[in-house]
């Protein structure tokens, strides 16, 4: 199997993509990487002799945050975003994975690859691994202002990747809202509700802001806006309260004490809810696996989004997908 990786892609790039390959070969040798981005910098990283199974493309030019994500394939043409999804549509590589520029992500995968044949808009899932198991969030911002139909569609694709490549059979759907009444929230989540409970069999009803870890909903489901702002709350919140705990425990010799008797704890814990366990989340509902990593990954979160990805193409994700909304009841229409 085939993987592109934009090499020059997220805050800690080139260094946290090229190991992230690295470690991605390491733990299998059933796949080939195909690196794009700055040839020298690439090289410089790599060891002597190169691998077998580690290939490099060169570009001349790097996709920055500042950069207007809709415009980057006219104006960056010979980028290693551009260059590494350009793979995938000319069929070169079975998957593309990157930590840069979602906007830019979304857009040129979009138009490159095109949609499935039914789906409406690409959605972009976040993966949330709580104590009662791997749960979805979907959209997290590739579609800020969406429809009823938009919503019901994100359920069907973020559903069929949950059973399909995760192994959640049969997941149940909530709808994010600010109430657990039918009645609740805007017009588009009072009208998103009845089409889910008329569409969806394993939809449970609404799911609130604070009961989104502990619902028995394993598919979330929100507007790009909305599911965005969460994500982007719980980071800050997490970083927060990791720097708080911190800071306590450097106040008191009790308190140093008592945190190197927590931890094995507070390590176990830690592993479990780390995001750079899995890696990214599937860009959803484009023809080819897109897997966006989190712009500040490591090369630990890098080889498992490439991990990632292999599972999707070996899951046959984007075929699923296809036949999910064909004969899903009214999906396509």
């Amino acid at each position: 199997m085939k993987i592109a990786l934009d090499a020059m892609g997220g805050d800690f790039a080139p260094e946290a993509a090229v190991h992230g390959a690295l470690k991605a070969l390491n733990a299998t040798n059933s796949i080939e990487m195909y690196l794009t981005g700055t040839e020298q910098q690439i090289n410089e990283l790599l060891p002597s002799p190169k691998p077998e199974h580690l290939h490099i493309i060169p570009t001349t030019q790097v996709v920055s945050m500042y950069d207007k994500g809709s415009r980057v394939f006219k104006e960056k043409p010979d980028s290693s975003l551009v260059k590494g999804i350009e793979l995938l549509k000319n069929d070169v590589v079975d998957a593309f994975v990157s930590a840069g520029h979602t906007g830019a992500i979304l857009s040129t995968a979009a138009l490159f690859l095109g949609r499935i044949e039914g789906a409406r808009r690409p959605a972009l899932g976040a993966y949330i691994q709580t104590d009662l198991g791997a749960k979805i969030l979907c959209d997290v911002g590739a579609n800020p202002d969406a429809k009823p139909h938009h919503l019901l569609q994100f359920a069907v694709m973020a559903s069929l990747y949950l059973d399909h490549v995760e192994g959640i059979k049969n997941p149940k759907i909530g709808l994010i809202n600010i109430g657990v009444e039918p009645g609740k929230g805007s017009e588009l989540y009072r009208e998103t509700y009845e089409l889910f409970k008329n569409k969806l069999p394993t939809f449970i009803g609404n799911v609130e802001g604070r009961n989104i870890i502990t619902s028995e909903a394993d598919v979330l489901i929100c507007d790009g806006f909305v599911g965005n702002t969460i994500i982007k709350f719980a980071e800050g919140w997490i970083t927060l309260f990791s720097d708080l705990i911190k800071k306590k425990i450097k106040e008191k010799v009790t308190y140093q004490i008592g945190a190197k008797l927590l931890y094995p704890v507070l390590e176990s814990i830690s592993n479990q809810f780390d995001y750079e366990e899995h890696g990214g989340s599937p860009l959803l509902g484009v023809k080819g696996v897109c897997i966006v990593a989190h712009g500040s990954s490591s090369s630990k979160a890098i080889k498992n989004s490439i991990l990632l990805a292999k599972k999707c193409v070996n899951q046959q994700l984007v075929s699923d997908i296809q036949i999910g909304i064909s004969e899903h009841l009214g999906v396509k229409n």
